[in-house]
């Protein structure tokens, strides 16, 4: 099948899958007389793999190094239990930090619950206030030195 296919088919452009040839993630396809690309059906498996891998936020690298174990059957999995370990602590440390913004959201909305002007604003009150090293209802006051 030609790039434009696999691309089509693959769901990703034809530019991804150029990249993924050159850092190796695909192996390089045969050429026709014409010079065109003519890849085999596993190719879009092989994208596909990397596709589902990039979804769960899996490195390109380490999807090099998961691909190069699928090819030794025998090898130990551990490396990809690592690699899962620690995304696993990514994902964790992301949600930490998504509640923090969330409460921190949630106390700057409460500085303005009705309809007032903009100069009366506590929400863009506090983010004024906070530029120039004042403080916001969100954080605790960061008073300038």
């Amino acid at each position: 099948m030609k790039i434009g296919e696999l691309a089509a088919s693959a769901g990703v452009d034809t530019q991804t899958l150029r990249y993924y040839e050159r850092i190796g993630l695909l192996p390089p396809p045969t050429r026709e007389a014409n010079g065109y690309r003519s890849y085999p059906e596993q190719a879009l498996e092989r994208v596909a793999f990397i596709r589902h891998c990039r979804d769960l936020d899996i490195s390109l690298t380490e999807v090099e190094r998961i691909l190069a174990l699928a090819e030794e059957p025998e090898s130990d999995c551990n490396d990809i239990n690592q690699i899962l370990d620690t995304h696993l602590v990514q994902v964790r440390a992301k949600q930490e930090a998504l509640s923090r913004l969330e409460q921190q959201l949630v106390s700057l909305r409460s500085r303005c619950n009705a309809h007032r002007k903009a100069a009366e604003c506590g929400i863009l009150q506090d983010l004024l206030g906070a530029a120039s090293g004042a403080g916001c209802g969100c954080h605790p006051a960061a008073q300038k030195s």
